[in-house]
């Protein structure tokens, strides 16, 4: 089976972390996408946070670098996931390999993103496991799993850095 490899940043402020609805898959997720060739994980999972979201975000540590100067050391992934992506009619059956990260706004009082339906949503609110609305008309959409919990770090570890 083919597999791309992605990243996803949990952009978090304010006891919130930012989620989207992702029309093509029908669910909330926070920003993300695929690694360009030649470039690595940390400038990729930047760059998809800034052109989602149109500001830029800054990640943040959830362990500590080994104290040594070279070679220089990547911040790692909060978790990797493996998704299974089905197929669609332009692309086959593949997996994603997701390479996940926190982060946080590098802008005080982040707004909520234009273009597509955001959504800063708060900490109880991914605990209560409440769904969300894509519109004015549309009935409610539960987060999923996976996001609701990495959603909840996300905001834990964000508000630890602030204080």
């Amino acid at each position: 089976m083919k597999r791309h490899f992605t990243v996803t940043a949990f952009v978090s402020a304010e006891r919130q972390t930012l989620l989207h609805w992702h029309r093509k898959v029908q669910m909330w997720l926070p920003p993300g996408g695929h690694i360009e060739p030649d470039e690595d994980p940390y400038q990729a999972v930047l760059r998809e946070a800034e052109e989602e979201i149109g500001f830029p975000v800054v990640l943040l540590s959830t362990v500590a670098a080994y104290n040594y100067n070279q070679p220089r050391q990547l911040p790692p992934p909060v978790t990797i996931m493996v998704e299974d992506i089905p197929a669609t009619p332009s692309e086959p059956e593949h997996q994603h390999l997701d390479l996940i990260y926190f982060a946080r706004p590098q802008v005080a009082n982040p707004p909520t993103p234009a273009g597509g339906t955001w959504r800063w949503v708060s900490s109880e609110a991914l605990r209560d496991n409440h769904a969300l609305t894509t519109s004015n008309d549309a009935s409610p959409v539960a987060v999923p799993e996976d996001v609701r919990v990495l959603g909840m770090a996300a905001i834990q570890r964000a508000t630890e850095e602030a204080l």
